[in-house]
């Protein structure tokens, strides 16, 4: 039996893999700066407060939109390149915040390319859309 996302779900488990990661480094932050609510002031919390919320604001949404495109029968290498590329940055994306607060490689890397497959997910997703209105 073929799964009908079968090159998404690959990525998603990949994604989900560095999302436990993130809130496990977070939760651990907490206990460690002893923060039950919010940053507390502490910038080592709010760095992993926000490398975990990053994640969250962006990856659910490109996964939707890789996940379409695999539906609409994008080339199959488009489909996993952006999967790749999105862990890729997202890989980036969390050493960046977590190596420092100010700019990093990175973090300017990861948000860079997430948010070219941010871009180029969204566009594919409009071509597919207009082409199976015709």
């Amino acid at each position: 039996m073929t799964f009908p996302l079968n090159i998404t779900i690959l990525y998603a488990g990949l994604l989900g893999l560095i999302a436990f990661f993130l809130a496990f480094k977070a939760s651990r932050t907490r206990a460690a700066t002893h923060v039950d609510l919010g940053d507390g002031g502490n910038e080592t919390m709010l760095r992993a407060m926000r490398a975990h919320a990053n994640f969250v604001e962006f990856v659910p949404l490109c996964l939707i939109l890789i996940g379409l495109m695999e539906m609409a029968h994008a080339p199959r290498w488009l489909v996993h390149t952006l999967g790749i590329v999105l862990v890729i940055a997202r890989i980036l994306h969390a050493q960046g915040m977590y190596s420092t607060s100010g700019r990093s490689f990175g973090r300017v890397s990861g948000a860079s390319l997430q948010y070219l497959v941010l871009l180029a997910a969204a566009v594919a997703c409009t071509y597919y859309g207009v082409i199976w209105r015709t």
